[in-house]
């Protein structure tokens, strides 16, 4: 347990994006509008069941990825523009951060949950993005922020007016103060977790329930978005001086579960239960949430690839193995709460490739966080972890043409999209070659792994199996060349007495494995790998590849 502790502490010194921050004058709404539209289109693998499993998710902040109408602030008509670029990455699905009005930058207090921010256009303005979005067969999932609301939310201020307002049982209140997250309003104090302008929502109050669930179809059937990341997950429902992953807030889930998938089966959630583990994930998954974010498995990639060791992504797999054998659920390197991965690496560009070629590969729904992929640094405070994307080396990034909301990074000019596109040595590219094998191959994204062990802590090995292939996955995690290393197949569950092997990703060709009597030797596909060498190895039994 203590390992298990140790390997998400890295994680647990980063803050949540529920941050105070200067107020920005935007409309509010208190009344459910009469239903929109629906988006006309949706994506061809609809009727594919559960597709969040095979799907490649990219975060977006819509603030900071491309301006069109020149104030110096992304909208959703730049996104609109740059869903080429995503294609072209293979993205299949896209997380946009809170779209909402709201007073703050982030847009995590909101204040109508019905609207869109101005900021970034019109109703007509995302429900067109949508559109070009499932043309081209990619989903749209938006931030789902039910823990709390802003204070300046219609629900509030009418609940601060005094005891015998009709919304006053919209929020949590006491008579007295209990501590640092109560806050003092009229005649009496409200439970706010994060501060004192997102006070918490009542879920004991029936009629909360039943707003949020009409939020919720509002976008599934009547816009017609694929899903919610819902932040702050685990802080639904307090009990007493417990906070968080109570089991009011289990429960509350299983209804909201069964709500939603019994009018849009295929809608998807993905929670953000922060710091979670798999043992934590298991509690969640199966009737509450589709998936949460595995905060175990991000140490591990990025702790192995920084560290230059396979102890973080064994110790994570190993614990996904014993808690969530199946792997459902969603993996990332770093997000938008979190010092950027390339910061993390303190620059370094072969570490990106391999956290990025550990992600890619394991089990898991994967999410990039927008200009990982281009290895975008950024280190808090928050707004700086969320800086404008990095198009080109022209002014301001070419994010925009006028003075942006926050300057881009230094260094832009070195890093961005322009530069790295076409060149086959940028991490742009092995990005884009990752995410087309994770595509092309079942086995990458819903297959069994299997975790050798390869009598080296500076190599990493696993199998990825399915009923359609068998593939080996192989690292060097170290800035050295490797000779010392031989992988145990005991426990790999080969049955041909031979395999021929194809070189999916990587350099050079491979040598196969043999079965020697009754169990296989030590296997070394190559005699020497190089520093930082990558490989995806395709087994085929030397039967099947040579028919006769």
């Amino acid at each position: 347990m203590l390992k298990r502790i140790l390997s998400t502490l890295l994680l647990l010194s980063f803050l949540s994006a529920c941050v105070r921050a200067t107020p920005i004058v935007a409309p509010a709404q208190t009344t459910t509008p009469a239903p929109e539209a629906r988006a006309a289109s949706t994506p061809e693998q609809s009727a594919h069941e559960n597709w969040w499993r095979d799907a490649v998710f990219y975060e977006i902040f819509v603030r900071s990825y491309y301006d069109t109408n020149n104030d110096g602030i992304g909208d959703f008509n730049g996104l609109t523009q740059k869903l080429d670029y995503l294609e072209a990455l293979g993205i299949t699905a896209i997380w946009l951060m809170p779209i909402h009005p709201s007073p703050s930058y982030h847009g995590y207090d909101i204040l109508n949950y019905y609207a869109v921010n101005p900021e970034y256009g019109t109703m007509d303005d995302f429900k067109n993005l949508l559109n070009e979005a499932h043309e081209r067969d990619i989903r749209i999932i938006i931030d789902l922020v039910i823990n709390h609301t802003s204070s300046q939310h219609p629900w509030f201020k009418e609940a601060n007016s005094g005891p015998n307002s009709q919304y006053r049982d919209y929020y949590v209140w006491s008579e007295t103060s209990k501590g640092g997250k109560w806050h003092e309003g009229n005649q009496g104090y409200y439970f706010g977790l994060f501060w004192g302008g997102m006070p918490d929502l009542n879920y004991n109050n029936p009629a909360v329930t039943a707003d949020m669930r009409k939020v919720a179809d509002f976008w599934l059937n009547d816009i017609g978005i694929d899903g919610f990341r819902v932040d702050a997950a685990k802080h639904l429902i307090e009990d007493g001086d417990k906070v968080e992953n109570t089991p009011a807030t289990h429960e509350w889930y299983k209804g909201f579960y069964a709500a939603y998938k019994a009018k849009n089966p295929q809608a998807y959630t993905v929670g953000e239960v922060f710091g979670a583990g798999s043992s934590v994930i298991k509690s969640y998954t199966g009737d509450q949430l589709d998936q949460i974010f595995n905060f175990e498995m991000s140490s591990g990639f990025v702790n192995s690839a920084n560290g230059g060791a396979n102890s973080g992504i064994n110790s994570a797999s190993k614990f996904a193995l014993q808690d969530m054998p199946d792997f459902n659920f969603a993996t990332f390197l770093t997000n938008h709460d979190q010092t950027r991965a390339m910061s993390v690496f303190y620059g370094k560009v072969d570490k990106a490739r391999l956290a990025s070629f550990l992600m890619l590969t394991s089990p898991g729904t994967p999410f990039i966080y927008y200009g990982e992929e281009i290895g975008m640094q950024g280190q808090k405070p928050d707004e700086d972890l969320r800086l404008p994307m990095q198009w080109n080396s022209d002014a301001n990034a070419g994010f925009t043409t006028t003075r942006p909301w926050r300057a881009p990074a230094k260094g832009y000019e070195q890093v961005n999209v322009a530069l790295q596109s076409g060149d086959s040595n940028s991490l742009l590219e092995h990005y884009r070659r990752l995410i087309a094998l994770r595509n092309s191959h079942s086995a990458l994204r819903t297959g069994e792994m299997i975790l050798l062990e390869p009598n080296n802590s500076g190599i990493y090995a696993a199998l990825r199996v399915d009923d359609n292939e068998t593939i080996l996955v192989l690292v060097n995690l170290t800035d050295e060349a490797i000779t010392n290393y031989a992988i145990i197949l005991e426990d790999a569950g080969l049955a041909e007495s031979a395999y021929s092997v194809e070189t999916l990703f990587g350099a050079g060709q491979a040598s196969g494995p043999e079965r020697s009597g009754e169990a296989f030797p030590e296997y070394k596909p190559f005699e020497n790998l190089d520093p930082y060498a990558m490989f995806v190895l395709k087994l085929q039994s030397a039967a099947a590849a040579n028919p006769e």
